[in-house]
């Protein structure tokens, strides 16, 4: 049984370690590691979540995304996580931190209150996602969507109820995205 450790608002270790039921049911404080690839062509790499998931099925999200063990560090949880649910494998040094952020989310389908600080990574990937594999029952496939196409579907509130409501975090990646692409002509 994996734990996770519980923290504190300010994201300081408590010393205490629970399972994922746990930390979600009592709403305590815990780390997660958020993985946004992109390509050279400006476009974003979304998962569409599996039908069984627990939260937000069959919505599309993040790259790859999951909490941090008890003893990992977010960087170690990031190359998990890629390795995991998208067949990825990277060395931390690849990834690129772009934020941390507190996030206080009640899940209502669940009945969760989850209070995380997530750890938000780039990952440049220009090769076909054709050769990932999705082996972990996580993610139902894998999909390049350009990032207008994405800043236009998270604006309008029809096509915005495909996509696991993360608010204005989608603009930020977006931006850091095109800010990444600027960087690296």
């Amino acid at each position: 049984m994996t734990l996770i450790d519980v923290l504190d608002e300010q994201g300081n270790p408590t010393g205490e370690a629970k399972t994922k039921a746990e930390i979600h049911e009592q709403g305590l404080w815990h780390m997660a590691a958020h993985i946004w690839v992109y390509n050279s062509n400006g476009e974003v790499l979304l998962q569409l979540r599996a039908k069984d998931k627990d939260s937000f099925p069959g919505l599309l999200d993040i790259s790859a995304a999951g909490h941090v063990d008890s003893g990992e560090t977010p960087g170690e949880a990031a190359v998990r996580e890629m390795e995991e649910e998208i067949g990825l494998s990277v060395k931390p040094d690849q990834l690129r931190l772009i934020t941390q952020r507190n996030i206080q989310q009640p899940i209502k389908d669940v009945g969760w209150q989850n209070n995380e600080i997530d750890y938000v990574y780039l990952y440049r990937f220009d090769e076909n996602i054709k050769d990932l594999s999705m082996t972990d029952g996580e993610v139902e496939s894998l999909e390049f969507i350009p990032i207008d196409k994405l800043e236009k579907e998270i604006s309008d509130p029809e096509q915005y109820k495909k996509y696991v409501p993360h608010g204005d975090y989608y603009q930020l990646v977006i931006d850091a995205v095109r800010k990444g692409l600027e960087e690296e002509k």
